[in-house]
């Protein structure tokens, strides 16, 4: 049988790990408690536990502790009977009927008000629960699986996390490693995340520059794989040229791998050419942003009617986007 990954990418020896112990404990109906920082990717990694397991065809329910007001998440967790509360209008089940032999996911379970951490041990425990306002013990079949970015022995410790729950949740523990400890995996996720994101906004994928390479390589990633990938995604539309250079790397990258943030070169000025002084403003009556348009609005004009009102090639004149060239003629109302 095949291991369904749910997507995650990467070779490092540490993700590796990861994999064979999740191959292990899949087929099982153990409670496992994924630990690592935001952005690792840990809820992929609970789809991929779920795609493995034996209850594959049920239920996969899913719940963010932390998103949801403490108020409202017992009722999300258990349901309520019509009447509960104020706007209980009906009847409504909860994500541990919904997932009834099949997976509940707690994520960010370390958010999770001391008081429902009683009711989740309750469930661990006794496999039972009540819906909010109702009186009758619902029996349920599920694994529940949780996770969280804190240090929950840390939390147990402050007395904010239960202890008993904790040992309930830690039966299979498997900690997901951050970026910065995934070695070559960083350039074979970026390598991944361009081809996605460049299919549908370039004829061809983007490069990345020897240099360019090595200091993403060397960055530690503080938002991991999310972070990754919102970086590339903003490569793939920022970067103006088919590979990406130094020059494109904001200075935070820079700055941490100790590389001196480079100027990019100035283009070298005809000796014929005249920049435009304060006089000139003075002598059209004219500030500087009023100046500045007239300048770019002859400018455009001059490439269009260059090219015989070719967009495209009127933007490579200019040395813009294509959908830069647009946005500026829309603005000035030369469409």
């Amino acid at each position: 049988m095949t291991f369904d990954t749910c997507g995650i990418i990467g070779k490092s020896s540490a993700l590796q790990e990861v994999f064979r112990i999740l191959a292990k404990v899949a087929p099982s109906d153990s409670t496992v408690l994924v630990t690592g920082e935001s952005g690792t990717g840990k809820e992929l990694l609970v789809r991929a536990l779920h795609r493995n397991s034996t209850r594959v065809d049920k239920p996969f329910v899913p719940i963010n502790c932390g998103a949801i007001p403490r108020e409202l998440l017992e009722s999300e967790l258990f349901g309520h009977e019509k009447g509960a509360f104020t706007h209980a209008i009906r009847t409504k089940i909860g994500r541990f009927e919904m997932a009834h032999g099949g997976t509940v996911f707690l994520d960010e379970i370390g958010e999770m008000d001391l008081s429902l951490q009683v009711k989740i041990l309750r469930v661990l425990q006794e496999r039972e629960f009540e819906r909010v306002g109702g009186g009758k013990t619902i029996k349920t079949d599920v694994r529940v699986v949780a996770a969280t970015n804190r240090d929950l022995e840390e939390e147990v410790r402050k007395g904010t996390f239960r202890e008993d729950l904790f040992y309930r949740l830690n039966v299979i523990p498997i900690a997901l490693p951050p970026l910065r400890e995934r070695g070559e995996d960083v350039l074979v996720l970026a390598r991944h995340f361009l081809k996605h994101f460049c299919a549908n906004r370039r004829h061809c994928v983007l490069e990345m520059a020897d240099d360019a390479r090595d200091i993403l390589a060397r960055y530690s990633w503080p938002g991991n794989v999310r972070e990754l990938e919102n970086f590339m995604e903003r490569m793939s539309i920022l970067c103006d040229s088919d590979r990406i250079g130094i020059f494109d790397l904001p200075d935070k990258i820079l700055r941490e791998t100790g590389v001196e943030v480079p100027k990019k070169p100035v283009p070298a000025v005809d000796a014929g050419f005249r920049w435009p002084e304060l006089q000139d403003l003075r002598d059209q009556q004219l500030g500087l942003k009023e100046f500045l348009d007239q300048v770019e609005e002859r400018l455009l004009s001059e490439a269009l009617g260059e090219v015989d009102g070719v967009k495209n090639k009127a933007a490579e004149v200019l040395g813009i986007k294509r959908t830069t060239l647009i946005e500026k003629l829309k603005k000035k109302n030369m469409l």
